[in-house]
């Protein structure tokens, strides 16, 4: 089905007008809302000039909000307080239907650092790509940019305008000539997820910083964990830039083994909604099944 095109954007949360709090009645059309709740709830805090906050209940399993268009290739940025507590795992990623994935993951009781890591069409490495950017200040108590910048032949993790990581598409080729790196249109994804629940695998658990204590004094005060998002802006740089008629991208046959081809179309995206399902965790691929195998057999994250 078509997706929606990619749009330049500021987008900042004044209130929840653009953003629609049950996916399940989101009909394909862009130009009605920014973002839909896919699971959970999110409140507006109306300080600082306005903050989304994405909700973690015992009983809501957490949030995840998506945006409605599509990037392909871009910088996007995220202004985020991220979650403090073991076992909460705070995340902004990008996620297409294929399953390329980038991430920016924060487990709740690391605060002074962010992982970063990245994912092929769902592609579980061992080692994963996972890598950490430490000497945050409290990323709790303190918003901080949150950056990845996406090209065609290179993808940039940044924190407050550093580059703090530096893949190149070309190092991802492997033996059999397959270039394995996220190269299709995604969706901007916010969360907030239980990482250390009963059920999740021991080495989820661990990473994430153990089981949650729902009996938390924050929890217990305020009745939900939380983590806020003040911004997020969008830069397109699609590698030809779409004429005024494009309204989506569609996927062409493959231009090789497992490579697709992406092409602007004037096709309507409104009623395609189904399409739109759910991939992988709260987080994505990396922050369960990949994350879990990894850190289960080695105990590290590299």
């Amino acid at each position: 089905m078509p997706e929606p095109v990619c749009q330049n954007a500021q987008h900042t949360f004044p209130d929840l007008s653009r953003v629609l709090s049950n996916a399940t009645y989101f009909g394909g059309n862009a130009s009605a809302y920014d973002w839909t709740v896919d699971k959970g709830n999110v409140i507006n805090t109306n300080s600082s000039g306005g903050e989304l906050g994405l909700i973690l209940t015992e009983a809501n399993g957490g949030t995840r909000l998506s945006s409605t268009r599509y990037v392909h290739y871009g910088k996007i940025t995220a202004r985020i307080k991220t979650g403090r507590w073991g076992g909460v795992v705070t995340a902004f990623i990008t996620m297409s239907d294929i399953k390329d994935e980038i991430d920016w993951e924060f487990p709740g009781d690391q605060t002074t650092q962010g992982q970063s890591n990245y994912f092929w069409q769902g592609l579980v490495t061992t080692p994963t790509n996972g890598n950490t950017s430490t000497g945050l200040t409290d990323t709790f108590s303190n918003y901080h940019d949150y950056a990845i910048d996406w090209k065609p032949d290179s993808l940039t993790w940044l924190i407050d305008g550093k580059a703090v990581r530096t893949l190149q598409a070309a190092d991802t080729k492997g033996p059999d000539g397959v270039v394995r790196f996220p190269s299709t249109p995604s969706r901007i994804q916010l969360s907030i997820w239980p990482a250390g629940i009963a059920g999740e695998p021991q080495g989820t658990v661990d990473w994430a910083g153990g089981m949650i204590n729902w009996n938390d004094p924050d929890y217990v005060s305020a009745g939900h964990f939380y983590a806020l998002v003040q911004s997020v802006n969008i830069t397109c740089e699609d590698p030809s830039p779409p004429t005024g008629d494009v309204t989506s991208y569609v996927y062409n046959k493959n231009a090789s083994s497992f490579t697709p081809l992406v092409a602007f179309s004037n096709e309507t995206t409104v009623n395609a909604a189904s399409r739109m399902v759910e991939l992988g965790g709260l987080g994505g691929v990396g922050s369960t099944f990949a994350l879990a195998l990894f850190l289960g057999i080695f105990g590290v994250l590299l």
